[in-house]
């Protein structure tokens, strides 16, 4: 079980302030190192409103032309704050994950042990996979199709800084947390509650959740974004038909081993 397993209550708790002490420091320091770095911060951040990003030259989309207004005059400086804090905490966020499982893995046995690494391992790639599909795809075309889009040649678009950070920083979220769907299906069928006929027999009826949940999830309420959104959503409901139907529940894990 580990050394912690003699441990009381109090002894406990020191470790998991250890363990948070250990978490900001690493944090901040990421943020820190992201904040002094502004303009290759920045260069990563407002690459996807420019033509020649790599989404759209392999797409062969048309050039086009966004431009960002900053509109207060703490905007720019609280924006390069907040953009460095959240580069911070996914640049430490690997240590963070490690120092949590070691935390808690002197109270797990080994079995649970092999499928906790699974869980939280698989997690994490998923979350990361999520954030880089809406960096490269999802966001780009989204924003080049609001940002280029008009009413009439006498209306202009201009774009805010605060207004595109808060976007890009939400999907980013959104889709990192979609992305878990094969590893929650994935555990939902280890301990026998999803099966794969189930879900092809209520396939139908996911699509029609999916688009309700793309629908309250997408920043606007067009349909192109919304089309946008729901399709990575429906190839992970795909992908776990096919995950789910390779499981079998006889693999849960025995407390007793």
């Amino acid at each position: 079980m580990g050394d912690q397993q003699d441990l009381s209550f109090w002894e406990h708790l020191d470790v998991l302030r250890s363990c948070i002490i250990k978490m900001l420091i690493v944090t901040v320091a990421c943020g820190v190192i992201a904040f002094c770095l502004k303009e290759t911060l920045f260069e990563i951040v407002l690459a996807p409103k420019d033509a020649d990003f790599i989404t759209y030259r392999v797409l062969r989309l048309k050039p086009f032309e966004i431009q960002l207004v900053n509109i207060g005059l703490t905007e720019q400086f609280m924006v390069h704050m907040k953009t460095a804090l959240l580069f911070g905490i996914l640049c430490a966020s690997p240590y963070i994950i490690y120092l949590l499982y070691k935390f808690i893995s002197p109270a797990l046995y080994e079995r649970e042990k092999h499928y906790g690494v699974r869980i939280v391992g698989g997690g994490y790639v998923m979350f990361m996979i999520g954030i880089l599909a809406d960096y490269f795809l999802i966001f780009p075309l989204t924003l080049r199709f609001l940002g280029t889009y008009q009413v009439s040649s006498d209306v202009h678009t201009m774009l805010s800084l605060q207004s595109y950070m808060n976007t890009l920083f939400m999907m980013s979220l959104v889709f990192g947390i979609v992305f878990e769907i094969p590893v929650i299906s994935w555990l939902l069928a280890l301990f026998g509650v999803l099966k794969a006929d189930g879900m092809r027999c209520y396939r139908k009826h996911a699509i029609v959740a999916i688009l309700f949940v793309a629908a309250i999830i997408t920043p606007t309420s067009d349909a192109f974004t919304l089309i946008i959104v729901s399709l990575p959503i429906w190839l992970l409901y795909e992908m776990s038909i096919w995950i789910v139907q390779g499981v079998s529940p006889k693999t849960i894990p025995d407390k007793t081993n």
